[in-house]
């Protein structure tokens, strides 16, 4: 496992900072990029650092949109960015993609507002998470509530999931 040293306060963001600097000096833009998803691709995936989108689909810079939340739940937000993605930059198709060992698989949202306040956390009681116990019937209705949606009517979706020890995919729908 890979630990980073510990930041002082006021310099909470100087690796970062120091690592981009380096990226900087290296940095080519892409002429023949444009902001469209060149393999008219959009990928919905959880936050997890364990799942590099875009080297598990062997896609390069540019090819798709990723789109990351905890649990890779559709959302009203996620709703809206698909919209763009459609019809501004060139997306068709979207995977679904949770992975294994989610901390957001869950028997429930109080489950995991008490492990919140059990590591230190705020009260959450207002904030919805969306867990579920069931892994592949979270995945079957995010792809239904995409499918089902007046404004996405035209996007290609279907629902996977990935697993974190193997690296590989699993379609559910």
């Amino acid at each position: 496992m890979r630990h980073h040293a510990a930041v002082t306060e006021g310099d909470q963001f100087a690796d970062v900072l120091r690592a981009n600097r380096a990226y900087a000096k290296t940095f080519s833009l892409a002429a023949d990029l444009d902001g469209r998803a060149v393999r008219r691709l959009a990928v919905l995936t959880c936050i997890d650092s364990r799942i590099d989108p875009l080297a598990m689909l062997g896609l390069e810079r540019g090819d798709a949109k990723i789109v990351r939340n905890a649990g890779a739940r559709v959302t009203d937000d996620t709703l809206t960015t698909l919209v763009v993605a459609r019809y501004l930059l060139d997306v068709e198709r979207l995977m679904v993609i949770a992975h294994t060992d989610c901390r957001m698989v869950a028997a429930s949202d109080e489950d995991l507002r008490r492990a919140i306040l059990e590591s230190g956390g705020p009260e959450t009681a207002d904030l919805s998470f969306s867990t579920s116990a069931d892994q592949a019937a979270s995945v079957r209705a995010d792809v239904e509530r995409v499918r089902s949606y007046p404004r996405l009517e035209s996007l290609h979706v279907g629902g996977f999931v990935y697993d974190v020890t193997t690296g590989l995919l699993t379609q559910i729908c």
